[in-house]
């Protein structure tokens, strides 16, 4: 102990410090206060935790796991492997596992952790003995340049390795673009050439992409330079994770299939109005040589070293932002359980996931994951960001509607079992969760507490057990939102209706008519993909704002 002791002295007092020894209880606290500053563990990023993994070679972990022979894995160095083709043909007997899909309220700048969760409860299941596998989607590299991140969860629930899955990975993306910009460039050669198909150069729907963010492509004029260098028309840009190509390899069961898929296309129209399909043009035979190994899924493991498919990209405000169907049908034919996550909330991921993934694959999820945080609950309820640490049950109460709706769509729209996880921050207060359950209590479903992200696989074992345990006494009633041959209108007013609350849909007379092209082309079958602004089913008098267009080739 120290104490300070006044000198009187001529002018100005002096104070002197003096050094007392304390009592001998105060040196041993004082002992252990100093002992526990030098021990406190600094917080592990994301990427120096995925840094310090224990990795096993993925060939040995792939053998052990599934006992595939070496003929059907296709090394990228010793963490990341291809599956042939040819073995995933040979599974086609085999029965499917359980599907279980992920999804959550609407996305805030607070967060949510849905691939986190997918990750963490992929690796529970493996720790309560399920045989499980993880299917995610790789993450687009413009973004990881910006203010977006990366895509292979966080804390101890990671995809691994980390910075090869968000850079390069295996190519996939590479290989995507290439495709789409073959097409581009075949199409303007097209014209040069003397336009036998009678492009009408106003008309053209095929852009091009690069995988990186860049303002200045997004409008240019392509075909500068004089009658050697084409015809001088505008063009765009767009990310390689919004091409078409992405799209449809996520949804193709082989490369034959992918092939006639890339030449349904509609790479522009005619003077006369007439579709021009990338089959005309004959480049989807081209287009689906580049990709022949782009459609072999992607296996990686996770930190607890549990196999992960990580395979294709699809945006999910513009696409069907799911991972490719190849990936999950093997996943389904390898493991008892199968966890995968769709694009954004319940409202925009999970409806693209049952009406374009599930409706266009035949395969059937058991039950949706809803993953929330309190934090992002708060800012539904109108907290600011920079106060989401700070306890508010009034605006917690208020952002709970959002979960409320979230799960009103999973269970009476798409007829799906639903367990609540709650992606829990430290500075969540037991106020907070006590509120949250006391709301959610008359709904009946079950409401988990998850640490995964400080604790892997072992702080997500009870949403594990709920999940498997509802599955085994809760059947689903899956359904789709709208059937195939209902006209584009009604598609598109029973998503706005039934998904997003809306009393009435308001369209001019010219869009409301039908168009009597749409049964002439086949397209009344296609499901219809719609994009949003960042704001969805927001408690309040901002309501729900976006705007929806059919699909053309999913």
């Amino acid at each position: 102990m120290s104490c300070l002791a006044r000198r009187t002295g001529q002018g100005t007092p002096i104070y002197s410090l003096q050094i007392q020894p304390p009592p001998a209880g105060a040196q041993f606290l004082a002992g252990i206060f100093l002992l526990t500053l030098g021990l406190r563990r600094k917080q592990l990023t994301d990427i120096e935790i995925s840094r310090q993994a224990k990795l096993r070679k993925i060939s040995e972990l792939v053998k052990d796991k599934f006992q595939i022979e070496d003929r059907h894995i296709e090394p990228y160095g010793h963490y990341k492997a291809k599956l042939s083709l040819d073995y995933l043909d040979s599974l086609k007997n085999r029965k499917d596992g359980r599907l279980v899909l992920v999804t959550a309220i609407s996305p805030t700048p607070a967060g949510e952790g849905k691939t986190t969760t997918t990750v963490g409860l992929g690796d529970a299941l493996s720790r309560i003995g399920k045989e499980a596998l993880i299917c995610l989607r790789e993450p687009s590299l413009g973004p990881c340049f910006g203010m977006k991140g990366g895509a292979t969860g966080g804390g101890y629930s990671q995809v691994v390795p980390m910075e090869d899955i968000n850079l390069h990975f295996t190519g996939d993306f590479h290989a995507i673009s290439l495709a789409h910009n073959l097409l581009a460039a075949l199409i303007d050669n097209h014209i040069h050439q003397g336009n036998e198909l009678d492009f009408d150069t106003r008309r053209i729907s095929w852009n091009r992409v690069v995988d990186l963010n860049d303002r200045s492509l997004s409008k240019i004029v392509v075909g500068l330079g004089g009658t050697g260098n084409g015809y001088p028309r505008e063009d765009s840009f767009d990310i390689v994770a919004a091409s078409e190509v992405m799209a449809i390899l996520c949804l193709s069961n082989s490369l034959q299939d992918l092939r006639n898929r890339l030449g349904n296309i509609i790479a522009g129209h005619s003077r006369s109005k007439t579709p021009i399909h990338a089959k005309d043009l004959n480049a989807h035979g081209a287009m689906a040589v580049l990709l022949k190994d782009a459609i072999k899924p992607n296996l990686v493991q996770t930190l607890e070293n549990n196999l992960a498919f990580v395979h294709g990209g699809p945006f999910g405000n513009i696409a069907h932002g799911c991972n490719s169907v190849i990936a999950t049908k093997a996943a389904l034919k390898l493991a008892d359980y199968v966890v995968t996550e769709a694009g954004f909330g319940a409202d925009l991921g999970a409806e693209k996931f049952v009406d374009i993934k599930c409706r266009k694959s035949g395969i059937r999820p058991s039950l949706a994951v809803m993953v929330a945080t309190i934090r992002a609950l708060k800012y539904h309820g109108g907290s600011d960001k920079a106060v989401l640490n700070q306890e508010n049950l009034e605006t917690l109460e208020k952002g709970t509607v959002n979960l409320e709706r979230h799960i009103n769509n999973v269970r009476n729209h798409y007829g799906l079992p639903c367990v609540v996880a709650i992606n829990r921050f430290g500075h969540d207060t037991e106020a907070e969760i006590r509120l949250l359950k006391n709301k959610l209590a008359h709904y009946g479903v079950r409401v988990v507490l998850c640490d995964h992200w400080a604790k892997g696989g072992k702080g997500a074992q009870e949403l594990a057990h709920a999940v498997v345990d509802e599955i085994n006494t809760t059947p689903s009633d899956f359904k789709f939102i709208y059937e195939d041959n209902e006209p584009l209108w009604e598609k598109i007013t029973k998503v706005v209706k039934k998904i997003y609350g809306a009393s009435e849909l308001v369209a001019d007379t010219k869009i409301r008519a039908p168009d009597q092209t749409v049964p002439k082309r086949g397209l009344w079958t296609l499901p219809c993909v719609y994009r949003q602004n960042a704001i969805f089913l927001l408690h309040g008098p901002t309501g729900t704002r976006g705007a929806l267009s059919p699909c053309r080739t999913h």
